[in-house]
């Protein structure tokens, strides 16, 4: 707890490779369930947060990694296709990235494309609680640098759960048609600043 940082683990955003670097200088490490893994800003703000002021008497600040919007949906689309995931409703084999694309801009999405939202994911809430430190998924080197000062260790990363390789390239048409209608994604990814080289 001396270091005041919680990590919060937005999904597809290299998250796991911190965790295994970082976890034996951690306090406390949540790798299961998913749903508390990858806890968003409203649920570590009803959970965890009450917990570290009420029971460890301490107010921590948060970190997290947001991926370029159409990055983010790529690396879902291919973590979809591995071989395991073949007849499960969820699996992108048979599926274009243009209509994965277009039923995640459904309202009601198909279980194929139900991959979440990274600004719903980081919202603040109303009493203030938000992310502190926002890093671009792409300025590895700014946000390397950061926790190396606020932590006062030296780590490496490996690669862990990682998307096979594969091409996700958009029509112009839908590329176009998805910046309109998520453009609030782009609007945040636009405002975070890179503080690496």
């Amino acid at each position: 707890m001396s270091k005041k940082l919680v990590f919060l683990s937005v999904p597809k955003t290299g998250t796991t490779a911190y965790q295994t670097a970082l976890g034996p200088y951690a306090d406390i490490v949540v790798s299961n369930p998913p749903d508390l893994k990858h806890a968003p800003v409203y649920r570590y703000n009803r959970f965890f947060r009450p917990m570290f002021e009420k029971v460890c008497e301490v107010q921590m600040e948060t970190l997290a990694v947001m991926r370029e919007p159409i990055d983010w949906l790529g690396s879902w689309y291919r973590y979809r296709q591995r071989p395991f995931m073949k007849g499960h409703p969820n699996s992108t084999r048979d599926i274009s990235f243009d209509d994965f694309v277009l039923g995640y801009m459904k309202g009601n999405k198909p279980g194929f494309a139900n991959v979440g939202n990274q600004v719903k994911f980081l919202e603040p809430q109303p009493n203030g609680v938000g992310i502190n430190h926002l890093f671009r998924y792409d300025d590895k080197e700014g946000l390397h640098a950061f926790l190396t000062d606020r932590l006062g260790v030296t780590f490496e990363l490996q690669k862990e759960n990682v998307s096979p390789p594969g091409q996700v390239t958009l029509s112009p048409d839908v590329e176009r048609r998805f910046k309109r209608k998520c453009a609030e994604q782009f609007e945040l990814y636009d405002s975070i600043p890179r503080r690496g080289g």
